[in-house]
């Protein structure tokens, strides 16, 4: 089986910020970081060359594929920022709905601009995401 490329690393978060090309996109990267950090109270690190991520947890799939994944995280990508937060957690839908202008994939949720969101709401998100994340993997 392949080894897991998004391992977390010791890499700077600091200079991943400093990398992004966009101001306006590492100003909103780093707003975030700092929400994800108050409301979690974990440390970001990185993990892998593009993902800061808040704490971990194992995994472990039906195929036999296991590994570690950061709770909550986020990426500044080309097209958007991906917030990485689980796919499920108490009030999703009803919070999805008021959070304003996103993306959504099976597993990420991409933003354009903070602007564009109700960061109260991405608040709650990180909360019930996180909340639901150790309820169910870290017992």
């Amino acid at each position: 089986m392949a080894k897991n490329k998004t391992i977390e690393t010791e890499n700077s978060v600091d200079a991943y910020l400093q990398a992004i090309q966009d101001e306006k996109k590492r100003v909103d990267c780093a707003l975030i970081i700092d929400l994800i950090k108050k409301e979690t109270g974990l440390e970001p690190k990185m993990w892998g060359t593009g993902i800061v991520g808040f704490g971990s947890y194992h995994y472990k799939y039906a195929s036999g594929r296991e590994g570690d994944a950061p709770l909550a995280g986020l990426a500044a990508r080309v097209n958007a920022i991906t917030l990485y937060i689980s796919t499920e957690f108490d009030q999703r839908e009803e919070l999805l709905e008021k959070f304003g202008k996103y993306k959504i994939s099976k597993a990420c949720i991409y933003i354009k601009k903070i602007e564009d969101i109700d960061i109260e709401v991405l608040r709650k998100m990180i909360n019930n995401s996180v909340t639901y994340m150790r309820n169910n993997y870290l017992n």
